[in-house]
C-alpha cells in the first residue's frame, strides 16, 4: 500500500473532518516532512491558528481511538504521531519471514497439496514477495481449483507479471506490491461478470467501511444477484466483512478494481450510478436531525463524501444541490458548522460554474451559505449573500414565489440580530402575507413567520402584539409537526421569554422546562439549541434568586457553546456575559 493510500485509509478509519483530513495529509506527506507548519498552512491558504488547531485535533482523536500511542516516547505530540503512523505502516505492508508465509499458506491450502509440491510452494512464497494479502489471495483462489498443481499456479502466476508490467507501472504500484498484483488478476477471472461488475462499483467507494443492506433490495432478481457477488468476493478474499452488513475493502484491492473499471466501457456508467445510489441515500438527511438519524446515517457519510470530492461530475444538474446541502445538513444539525461550511461553499462555487450566475439553485446555494454564516454568528458575511439571493430569486422566480419569501424572512433575522429592528419587521410582513397567499394560513413557514415576528415585537418590549403571535406559531406547530419537534421547542423558549420579560416567572418556567427536555431529547445533550435552553432556564433561576440551581445551568450552557460555536461567537459572547452577570450577583 502506497503512503499516500495508508494516510487516507487512517483518516477514514478515524473519522477525521474535511480540514483535519487536509491538515493530515499535508502534515504526513513525505515530500512535506521537515516543512514549517506555517509553510504547509500557506499551501493550503489558510491561517496558522486553523491549521496548528486542526492537527491538534488529529492527534487528539488518534488518542482516543489508539491508546498505544501513549506508548510513544516522542515529546512533541505530531513526533509521537508520526512515529506512531511509520510503525502501523511498516507492520502493515512488512513482508512475512519465508516460515511464517509457507505458515499462513498451510493455513489456507490442504497441507497434503502442499507437502506433494513443496519445492513449488516455497517458490510460489518467494514470488509473491511473501506478502500477506497475496498469500491470502493465492490461498482463495486454489481452495477453489482444488485439481490445480502448484506448479501449473506458478506458471500463471509468472505469465501474469509479463503480460501486465505496464499496467503495473501505469497504477503505480511499487515494486513490492507486484506480487498482489498477479495474484488479484487470477482472482479476477474466477469472477464472473456480476461480481466483477460489483467489484468495480465497490471500488468507488470510500476507504472505510461499507454498509451493504441487500435485503432492502425489492427486485428478486437483483437482491439474489447482489448476494452472490458479495459471496464471491468473500469466498476470494476481495472483499472482508467486519459485522453484519458492514464489508470493507482492502486499500489495494480497491486501487487493482479502479483500475479495471477505469480501462472498462462501463466506467462512466458505473460512476453515474454510484452517484445516484449516494444522492438517494443523501436525500435521507432530514435538515432536523435527532441521534437515531446520525446513529443510521453515520456510516454512509464517507460515501457520499466521496460523490461530492471525486464524482460530482455524474450529478446531474437537477441534483447538484441536493448532495452538497443535504451533507452540510448532517454536519450542521449537529452543531458541527466548521465541517458543514465547506460543503456550502463548494455548492455555491459548483453550481456557479455549471449552472451559470442566474439560476435559482445558485439564490438556493447562496442562501444555505449565508444561513450557516447566519447561525454561526457571521453577520456581516451572511447579509450580502442574503440580499443576493433574495434579488436573484425575484429576477429568476418572480415576487410570487415562496424562495422569495425564505429570503425574505432569513435577510429579516439578520437585520433583527444586528439590531435594524425597524429594516426587519416590513421583511418579516411581507413574508407573512406571502406564505399565506402561496401556502394558506396551517402550513408550518406560515408559523415560522408568526414566531419570528412575534419575537422581534418581544424584543423592542411590544409584548401586547407578541403574545398573540407566539401563541399561535406555538399551537400552529404543535398542530401540524406534532409536539415532538425542534420548532415546538423554539416556540416554547419563545413564549417563555415573553413571560419572563413581562414578570411572569410561574408561566416561563414549565415552558422553560418543557424546551429543555424536548431539546435534549431531538438533539442530543450537546446541541447549541440545548445551550440556549439552559441559558434560558439558568437566567430564571436567577431573577428568582435561586442560584444554587442557576450556576451549573450557566456553566454547561457555556461549555456546549464553546464547544460547538466557538468562543466568539455572539451567543457563546451573551451566555458568557450573562454567567459572570450571575456570579457578580449571585457571589459578590
Amino acid at each position: 500500500m502506497q503512503w499516500a493510500n495508508f494516510l487516507a485509509e487512517e483518516a477514514a478509519t478515524n473519522r477525521l473532518s474535511l480540514e483535519q483530513r487536509a491538515a493530515f495529509a499535508k502534515y504526513f506527506q513525505t515530500e512535506n516532512l521537515g516543512k514549517s507548519k506555517a509553510k504547509l498552512a500557506s499551501e493550503l491558504n489558510v491561517d496558522i491558528a486553523a491549521f496548528t488547531k486542526w492537527v491538534g485535533e488529529v492527534y487528539d482523536k488518534f488518542a482516543q481511538n489508539s491508546p498505544e500511542l501513549a506508548t510513544f516516547n516522542n515529546r512533541d505530540k505530531l513526533e509521537k504521531l508520526q512515529a506512531y503512523l511509520s510503525v502501523k505502516y511498516n507492520s502493515e505492508l512488512d513482508a512475512l519471514k519465508p516460515l511464517a508465509a509457507m505458515k499462513l499458506l498451510k493455513s489456507l491450502v490442504v497441507r497434503e497439496r502442499l507437502q506433494q509440491e513443496a519445492w513449488i510452494a516455497r517458490r510460489i512464497c518467494k514470488f509473491l514477495g511473501y506478502l500477506p494479502l497475496a498469500l491470502e489471495l493465492v490461498g482463495r483462489y486454489l481452495d477453489k481449483m482444488p485439481d490445480l498443481s502448484l506448479e501449473t499456479l506458478l506458471k500463471r502466476l509468472e505469465k501474469k507479471r509479463v503480460e501486465h508490467e505496464p499496467v503495473v507501472n501505469a497504477n503505480s504500484l511499487m515494486p513490492d506490491e507486484y506480487g498482489i498484483f498477479e495474484a488479484f488478476e487470477l482472482s479476477w477471472e474466477q469472477l464472473d461478470e456480476n461480481a466483477q461488475s460489483f467489484g468495480c462499483l465497490l471500488s468507488l467507494c470510500a476507504l472505510a467501511d461499507i454498509p451493504l443492506s441487500v435485503e432492502t433490495i425489492e427486485d428478486d432478481k437483483k437482491q439474489q444477484l447482489n448476494k452472490k457477488a458479495i459471496a464471491d468476493l468473500l469466498e476470494l478474499h476481495l472483499l472482508q466483512q467486519k459485522s453484519k452488513g458492514i464489508y470493507r475493502l482492502n486499500p489495494q484491492i480497491r486501487q487493482l478494481f479502479q483500475a479495471k473499471l477505469d480501462k472498462s466501457s462501463e466506467a462512466d456508467e458505473a460512476k453515474t450510478k454510484f452517484a445516484a445510489m449516494m444522492l438517494e441515500v443523501a436525500k435521507l438527511i432530514p435538515q432536523q436531525l435527532n441521534p437515531e438519524n446520525i446513529l443510521n446515517l453515520t456510516p454512509h457519510i464517507p460515501h457520499i463524501t466521496e460523490v461530492a470530492t471525486h464524482l460530482s461530475e455524474y450529478l446531474g444538474d437537477e441534483n447538484l444541490i441536493t448532495l452538497f446541502t443535504k451533507l452540510a445538513w448532517f454536519y450542521q444539525g449537529q452543531g458541527l458548522y466548521q465541517q458543514a461550511e465547506p460543503w456550502l461553499q463548494r455548492c455555491v462555487e459548483l453550481t456557479q460554474n455549471r449552472l451559470g450566475l442566474e439560476h435559482s439553485d445558485v439564490a438556493t446555494s447562496l442562501n444555505n451559505l449565508a444561513v450557516l454564516y447566519e447561525t454561526t454568528g457571521r453577520y456581516r458575511e451572511a447579509e450580502p449573500l442574503l440580499e443576493q439571493a433574495l434579488a436573484l430569486r425575484k429576477r429568476v422566480l418572480g415576487e410570487e414565489h415562496t424562495d422569495v419569501a425564505t429570503s425574505l424572512s432569513y435577510l429579516g433575522l439578520i437585520y433583527e440580530y444586528t439590531g435594524r429592528y425597524s429594516e426587519a419587521e416590513p421583511l418579516y410582513q411581507q413574508a407573512l402575507e406571502l406564505w399565506k397567499r402561496l401556502v394558506g394560513e396551517e402550513h408550518p413557514h406560515v408559523a415560522t413567520s408568526l414566531n419570528n415576528l412575534g419575537a422581534l415585537y418581544c424584543y423592542t418590549k411590544r409584548y401586547r402584539e407578541a403574545e398573540p403571535l407566539l401563541k399561535q406559531a406555538l399551537k400552529l406547530r404543535k398542530r401540524l409537526l406534532g409536539d415532538n419537534h425542534p420548532d415546538v421547542a423554539t416556540s416554547l423558549n419563545n413564549l417563555a421569554q415573553l413571560y419572563e420579560s413581562t414578570g411572569s416567572y410561574k408561566q416561563a418556567e414549565p415552558l422553560y422546562e418543557q424546551a429543555l427536555e424536548l431539546s435534549k431529547r431531538l438533539l442530543g445533550n450537546n446541541h447549541p439549541d440545548v445551550a440556549i435552553s439552559l441559558n434560558n432556564l439558568a437566567a430564571l433561576y436567577r431573577y428568582t434568586r435561586r442560584y444554587r440551581k442557576a450556576k451549573p445551568l450557566f456553566e454547561k450552557a457555556l461549555k456546549i457553546c464553546e464547544r460547538t460555536l466557538g468562543i466568539s461567537h455572539p451567543t457563546t459572547m451573551t451566555v458568557r456575559a450573562n454567567y459572570a452577570s450571575f456570579l457578580r450577583e449571585a457571589y459578590p
